[in-house]
């Protein structure tokens, strides 16, 4: 459906670009929580409970996650390359924000396999069931490492996403880091 059919949408929501930079500023510590958050480090810092806070944690990440892959397959990328960047710099950037979109989308299909192949039920954010247990400990070890994987290297791709827009903002001087970060940041950048 399109946007004419529903005029009274653009004034409920705030802009794409407004709610995409909340979305990228709970990203960023959600994404580096859960790349130092293991089973022993959450216990140690969250303490008896910890594993019930992270799985709340993890329940906003997919939430988010979907919301941003779904958003993406509605309406695409919310902005082109800057006219700054070199050609090539232009196809990288395109890529490179798809590559994490698509990244973005295995975690929560993970955590649902997870589920799948869980020999208990699991919950997501203590209350939400994943999926019903089929007691399958090779494929969840399997899936388990799989996920793992996939996290980390999306994780990397997100560090170098990071660096490519701190190099467009340094090098270019395109403001690039500006363009994503909220006002109150813009004197720092």
């Amino acid at each position: 459906m399109t946007r004419a059919k529903f005029p009274k949408v653009g004034r409920i929501l705030p802009a794409r670009r407004t709610w995409l930079k909340v979305l990228h500023g709970v990203m960023i510590p959600l994404t580096f929580w859960f790349m130092i958050a293991t089973p022993d480090f959450v216990r140690k810092v969250l303490g008896p409970g910890g594993a019930a806070m992270n799985s709340k944690i993890a329940l906003l990440f997919v939430i988010l996650c979907l919301f941003w892959t779904f958003d993406y397959l509605r309406r695409g990328l919310a902005g082109r390359p800057g006219p700054k960047l070199p050609p090539r710099a232009r196809t990288f950037h395109q890529r490179l924000h798809k590559t994490i979109i698509w990244g973005l989308f295995p975690v929560p299909v993970g955590g649902f396999l997870l589920g799948l192949t869980a020999s208990r039920q699991l919950k997501a954010g203590g209350f939400l069931p994943i999926a019903p247990p089929q007691h399958m400990p090779h494929a969840n070890d399997i899936i388990g490492k799989l996920h793992i994987i996939e996290f980390y290297a999306l994780g990397a791709i997100i560090i170098v996403h990071a660096a490519f827009h701190v190099w467009r903002h340094v090098k270019l001087r395109d403001n690039a880091l500006r363009i994503m970060a909220p006002k109150v940041l813009h004197r720092f950048l």
